[in-house]
């Protein structure tokens, strides 16, 4: 039997730390637990109606690629099911396929390298992205000559704020603030490579660092419809905005409704969920070569 959309999770006697827009956080002592939902926000908004298999495709597609930079030092502890602690073994159609056990690191407060591509605006107001001066004459999704690193601060609420490099060496140490660009642009680099021979532009993403006693890991997610901007690349054209594996057809959606973009949400068609799920899957399989692992 088919497990139903998880919109929250809730275990009974293991400590919530926090839910996030998507993800919930459990405090296992020395571990965290990571639980991807099924929930999807729009214009900072979460959407009543969960997306089928949405936790499953970011958790695992995170896992992949964990284990495919695995020079890359990452937070991940494992996400196979039958590993988990004793407790845990209850929860197996909340948990399986959806979460994964990670280290307790020090986030930074420096999170996000923004890889070419999100900058569109501040390009047309300055003709460069976070302090980085671009060539002239760029369109919209036009490729760059080179990935540039583009930190941001972490906002509780709302959208993080680009800062220039100069800041985020600032806020990180040079030492720390050099290491995460040289990490961010390798680990792009290395994703795009995969994902153009599976027929996937990854036009930007964020990645998310933190620290244990020095050590400079990998957290968060990564690499997910989620986090980056995946376009087609069969459908992709300069000069026009791609569609992506994400929440492509529940953006559209909501742009044909008269909604002023604060909660409550609306309820979305079953149509659009059913091609949002289907996109997310698709996203997956493109990159693993495999099928989705549920409970």
């Amino acid at each position: 039997m088919q497990t139903p959309p998880q919109s929250s999770i809730d275990l009974p006697g293991i400590k919530k730390l926090r839910s996030g827009k998507v993800r919930e956080v459990f405090d296992l002592g020395d571990t965290l637990l990571f639980v991807v939902t099924d929930r999807i926000s729009a214009f900072d908004v979460i959407l009543p109606d969960p997306i089928p298999h949405k936790g499953a495709v970011l958790n695992q597609i995170s896992t992949f690629w964990f284990k495919r930079f695995d020079t890359i030092p990452n937070h991940l502890v494992t996400e196979k099911f039958e590993e988990f602690p004793k407790e845990l073994q209850q929860f197996g159609e909340q948990l399986a396929g959806r979460s994964m056990i990670v280290r307790k690191t020090k986030p930074l407060p420096v999170v996000r390298g923004y890889l070419a591509g999100s900058g569109w605006k501040e390009y047309q107001d300055s003709q460069s992205v976070c302090g980085i001066k671009l060539p002239a004459g760029l369109k919209l999704a036009s490729q760059l000559p080179e990935p540039i690193f583009t930190p941001a601060t972490k906002a509780e609420e709302g959208h993080d704020e680009n800062i220039d490099m100069k800041r985020c060496a600032q806020i990180l140490g040079d030492e720390i603030a050099n290491r995460v660009k040289t990490l961010s642009l390798e680990i792009y680099s290395r994703g795009r490579e995969h994902a153009a021979q599976k027929g996937i532009i990854v036009a930007d993403t964020k990645f998310e660092f933190g620290t244990i006693d020095g050590e400079l890991l990998l957290i968060d997610e990564c690499l997910t419809p989620d986090s980056s901007r995946f376009w087609p690349k069969d459908q992709y054209a300069i000069g026009q905005s791609p569609p992506s594996f994400d929440k492509q057809f529940v953006r559209d959606y909501l742009e044909t409704l008269d909604w002023d973009k604060t909660p409550p949400a609306p309820r979305l068609p079953k149509d659009v969920v059913e091609k949002t799920s289907a996109k997310y899957l698709e996203a997956f399989r493109r990159l693993t070569d495999s099928e989705l692992a549920t409970a």
